[in-house]
């Protein structure tokens, strides 16, 4: 907090989030995967269908200082992260007393890639799919539904260039390097308690919308 001011503000709001959040009686809906696969479009289609709150990680609040952050060595990059999924913890609870709560990344995301980035070399290099570190954390609030998106990558490619978009380190590494793409999925596929619910977005917007709505409706009382 000495070197960087903003690591001061975002300490000073998770000391404001009161420990051990409670969910409120609307659903968690929780939508992880990488850049270009569709998420944007999807959250925000589910969010006006079923009359929702949008909430995105990291939050509003602190999403400002996120291109400081990215720049600073893995061990700080990652607790700006960490720190961002529990000052999030409280928007959900507060909006979850509200209406249906659809987040654009959460835990998850920053597990992955933490996963994926203390890792090298090929899949089997990563910790074993029963090893804690896919485990949620037990005193962070959790969704009641988590659904990966996921795209060819080679389609996925193609969205991220007509985009044109910018990209961070971790987009161009997962462009450059198929393996930590790799790796990132698979870490995805490996966490528990919530697992994630994979979802072919390759479709139209329309088809991926119908799948997801259709998902939702199985495991969220509306």
């Amino acid at each position: 907090a000495e070197r960087i001011p903003e690591a001061e503000a975002v300490l000073d709001l998770l000391e404001k989030c009161p420990e051990h959040q409670k969910k409120g009686a609307f659903p968690v809906i929780v939508f992880e995967g990488l850049d270009a696969t569709g998420k944007t479009t999807v959250t925000q289609a589910v969010k006006d269908t079923l009359n929702g709150i949008l909430l995105r990680s990291p939050p509003t609040c602190i999403s400002q200082w996120k291109t400081v952050f990215d720049n600073e060595p893995t061990p700080i990059k990652r607790a700006f992260y960490a720190a961002g999924n529990y000052i999030l913890a409280s928007e959900i609870a507060k909006a979850s007393t509200q209406a249906p709560v659809i987040i654009d990344r959460y835990w998850h995301s920053t597990a992955a890639y933490t996963i994926a980035n203390e890792t090298s070399g090929k899949v089997q290099d990563l910790p074993p799919a029963q090893d804690e570190v896919y485990q949620w954390p037990e005193d962070l609030l959790k969704p009641d539904l988590v659904l990966l998106l996921t795209v060819d990558p080679d389609e996925r490619v193609r969205r991220l260039q007509h985009r044109g978009l910018e990209k961070t380190k971790e987009e161009a590494e997962l462009e450059a390097n198929s393996l930590f793409r790799q790796r990132v999925e698979e870490s995805y596929r490996r966490m528990v308690n919530p697992a994630c619910q994979e979802v072919d977005a390759s479709p139209s917007k329309e088809e991926v919308l119908k799948t997801v709505l259709q998902l939702i409706k199985k495991h969220c009382a509306l």
